[in-house]
């Protein structure tokens, strides 16, 4: 699955238009520990997270993830939203849970 057909599942709003959607999805990863996700984040993963700040776009460019969910209604700030699409990171929100979303990138 791309991060584009990832952008067409129901629940999911993508904050982050115009970049490239074309990355293939390896898998999904849950995680809000920044820490562990630096160490842990697999390449080209969906990440599903609420933690919501410019140190979760560095770990995202750390790990080279595929995109970023911010779940369970998290806010995003338009400037870290304007930084993603500098650093080419593709953001989504949603309400769902971490889970819920990483399963939407699972299930494809």
């Amino acid at each position: 699955m791309t991060v584009k057909e990832l952008s067409e599942k129901d629940g999911l709003k993508l904050l982050t238009e115009g970049l490239d959607l074309s990355t293939e999805i390896t898998k999904p990863f849950c995680c809000d520990l920044l820490s562990i996700a630096m160490g842990k984040a697999p390449a080209g993963a969906a990440w599903a997270t609420v933690t919501v700040n410019t140190n979760t776009l560095a770990v995202a460019t750390l790990t080279d993830v595929a995109c970023i969910i911010f779940a369970e209604g998290s806010a995003v700030d338009p400037a870290l939203i304007e930084k993603a699409i500098e650093e080419e990171i593709p953001l989504f929100s949603t309400q769902l849970s971490e889970f819920e979303a990483a399963m939407l990138a699972y299930e494809a």
